[in-house]
């Protein structure tokens, strides 16, 4: 017997994201895909930025939005697989996104263009597509 999944698996996701504290919201995307990572998608170099907002400091330019972003993506493959698999989601090349990597899009792309497309290639994974 089959897991049923949802139409629109990255709701609850996108629930959390958008009603999650940040210094909550920063310290499970560091559970799931690191320090490193999670600096990398908010633009930050030094992984010192990522300890001072899960200790509440207020974060600057377009972190907060791609960290929150980043998130719904990060729990909607988090639901149905482990931490490794959405590492390796998040930093390998994906064909549904024109073999571009994902991570890099969170990080560079303009979220009103690229989001769509994160959204679909992630929705198509988790459908098993």
């Amino acid at each position: 017997m089959g897991v049923i999944s949802p139409a629109r698996p990255d709701l609850a996701a996108h629930r959390g994201a958008t009603t999650a504290p940040f210094p909550k919201l920063v310290g499970e995307l560091v559970a799931v895909i690191g320090k490193k990572l999670t600096a990398y998608i908010a633009g930050v170099k030094d992984v010192r930025a990522i300890d001072r907002w899960m200790d509440e400091a207020v974060p600057y330019k377009s972190a907060e939005e791609r960290l929150r972003f980043a998130f719904r993506v990060v729990k909607t493959i988090e639901n149905q697989e482990d931490g490794s698999v959405v590492q390796a989601w998040l930093t390998g090349l994906n064909p549904e996104l024109n073999d571009r990597v994902p991570i890099r899009l969170l990080r560079e792309g303009d979220l009103e263009i690229v989001g769509p497309e994160i959204l679909g290639a992630v929705r198509a994974f988790v459908a098993g597509g």
